[in-house]
């Protein structure tokens, strides 16, 4: 069973991340579909453009502790988000922590309601932001980026479009979204990749220099034995030792 919904009205496809049980947390099957589904969208000359949102609260947990995606395949999805040949405008209504907020990064416009809030929970659970960091140190503010990725703490919507992270927000996410679907509609599909080939250089510069460095220091670290006391406590519901 697929854990991404897909639907396509008037050149916009949503693809809905469908796991809410698991709050839409990336394991290796989610993020393999979410790969093919978005594979399906960059060669399908029907679409203008892509909407990623989520069922249930939670835009994404992050990595799945139980079921985590090979750092390879986070990074190439990552990637590949940037790379289509489509804007990709994520849809947030709910949370969104860790690896979800790189998947946010990796897309070209992101707007959520106010409900929905942010964290960089890495350092709590004894890894660091690193594969995520690629879309992300570009596209934010680098003091912003500094306090969250060091401390964890939770965060609103309006931080996070002060610092980049999302574009615009909202009480109503759908009322936000629709001048920018508008947009997209009315705009060539031509000059849509080409103008996003611009803005995203200096993204894929980023995958070009650090991806594969990034992609070791992930693997090395989420075999820690800090990793593995941070993510038994956390599925046990108690503080790390590390904790003063």
């Amino acid at each position: 069973m697929t854990t991404v919904g897909h639907a396509h009205a008037r050149g916009v496809v949503t693809l809905t991340l469908d796991a809410p049980r698991h709050r839409n947390a990336l394991s290796a099957a989610l993020v393999a579909d979410l790969a093919a589904a978005l594979a399906g969208c960059a060669g399908d000359d029907g679409v203008r453009a892509v909407v990623l949102t989520h069922t249930g609260t939670a835009f994404s947990a992050g990595a799945d502790l139980r079921d985590p995606p090979a750092p390879d395949a986070l990074a190439a999805l990552l990637r590949q988000i940037v790379e289509l040949p489509r804007p990709v405008i994520a849809r947030v209504t709910g949370h969104a922590r860790a690896g979800g907020l790189g998947l946010l990064a990796a897309c070209d416009i992101a707007a959520a309601s106010t409900t929905a809030t942010f964290a960089f929970t890495e350092v709590r659970i004894g890894v660091a932001p690193a594969l995520i960091s690629l879309p992300l140190l570009p596209r934010t503010d680098p003091r912003a980026l500094a306090r969250h990725f060091l401390t964890g703490e939770r965060f609103d919507a309006a931080e996070a479009t002060r610092m980049g992270l999302l574009t615009a927000y909202g009480d109503d996410v759908d009322a936000v979204l629709e001048p920018v679907l508008d947009g997209v509609r009315r705009a060539s599909p031509q000059a849509l990749a080409a103008t996003k080939r611009l803005l995203t250089a200096r993204v894929l510069e980023s995958f070009d220099r650090d991806a594969a460095g990034l992609t070791a220091l992930s693997a090395r670290l989420f075999s820690s034995a800090d990793a593995r006391e941070g993510m038994t406590a956390f599925l046990e519901r108690r503080d790390p030792q590390w904790v003063v």
